[in-house]
């Protein structure tokens, strides 16, 4: 098939586009720069120079697919770039979908997220679970508006499209904060770890291979949850601790205290514009003693989709940063 993918030079995009190569299919994606990817042409896939947030570039792109993948999002949590967000993750997603429509192409699959729950406080949500805020972050916010008042509606008025919904993505090549975490953790520099914050945990080729089974089995207007194992953040360098000999944070903080040290933050960051993300309002509420927490089991019944356990997807994660590093996995 001729596929065409957006968000192809991010994390899960860059892997889905690899695999759809591997499998055979021609690959053509969206690349704002495509100086920038040539990692990716060299793996086979074609390159089209464009935006999503410029409907014309996603037309000349699309045109002639026989399936789309939507991965592109805004993700930086802790950034003041609302607008942004909004442009991408929400008229972005509007672009390519409503571009999709008036195609034909067959099917979609549209990659959105768990975090449109944002904190499920210590409750299970599905994919009938609807939820209109407050949310903790911008990204959260786009994500959800795109999701119910974007993709949803098309889909009741026919758009063949099929949503997945991951939760907490890591796996080697992955550049986001969680992998910050792991480095700071592996070089020692990790000082202190929330309590009582809670995420599904999706290995990056599990995520990859629900999208793949969402296109091939997914029944269209439908979406799957694909988050995978759940387990507390603190709990994961515990685990970590142990398979590497280097101690976890000993030190935790709960969510009252988190959520007083953002409204400090939150008070005096738009002084010091210096401030890493992982210090900002922003970032301490989304990990203060929050949990976001989903069930699977539609996307294991209906795509036969199943997770690795944390533990064997940890492992391999933590051997690729030390090599990194230049450090010796145990």
């Amino acid at each position: 098939m001729k596929i065409f993918v957006t968000g192809a030079t991010g994390f899960i995009g860059g892997r889905l586009a690899r695999e759809l190569v591997g499998a055979g299919h021609q690959v053509r994606a969206l690349v704002r720069d495509p100086a920038k990817a040539r990692a990716l042409e060299q793996a086979g896939v074609e390159l089209c120079p464009g935006d999503i947030r410029d409907r014309e570039s996603v037309r000349r792109a699309m045109q002639g697919s026989d399936a789309l993948y939507h991965v592109a999002a805004w993700y930086r949590v802790g950034s003041p770039d609302v607008a942004e967000a909004r442009e991408i993750n929400v008229d972005g997603t509007r672009n390519v979908l409503e571009t999709m429509r008036q195609l034909g192409i067959p099917k979609g699959v549209y990659t959105s997220s768990i975090a449109i729950f944002s904190d499920t406080h210590g409750h299970t949500v599905d994919e009938d679970t609807v939820f209109r805020g407050p949310y903790n972050s911008v990204y959260e916010q786009t994500k959800a508006v795109a999701h119910y008042d974007v993709a949803l509606p098309m889909m009741a008025d026919g758009l063949p499209l099929v949503v997945v919904m991951p939760g907490v993505v890591y796996g080697p090549g992955d550049h986001s904060p969680i992998r910050d975490s792991f480095v700071m953790f592996l070089q020692r520099k990790l000082p202190v770890l929330p309590r009582g914050t809670v995420y599904c945990w999706g290995h990056v080729d599990d995520t990859v291979r629900a999208h793949v089974l969402a296109m091939e089995r997914g029944r269209v207007g439908q979406a799957y949850i694909t988050a995978g194992p759940i387990c507390e953040f603190a709990r994961v360098f515990e685990i970590a601790a142990a398979k590497t000999s280097i101690p976890a944070p000993r030190m935790r903080l709960g969510g009252d205290t988190l959520r007083r040290l953002a409204k400090v933050t939150g008070a005096i960051e738009h002084m010091v514009p210096w401030l890493p993300a992982s210090y900002r309002a922003e970032s301490l509420r989304s990990v203060a003693g929050t949990t976001s927490i989903a069930s699977s089991e539609k996307a294991e019944r209906e795509l036969q989709w199943h997770a690795r356990g944390l533990e064997v997807g940890l492992v391999e994660t933590l051997e690729y940063e030390m090599r990194a590093l230049g450090l010796s996995p145990r």
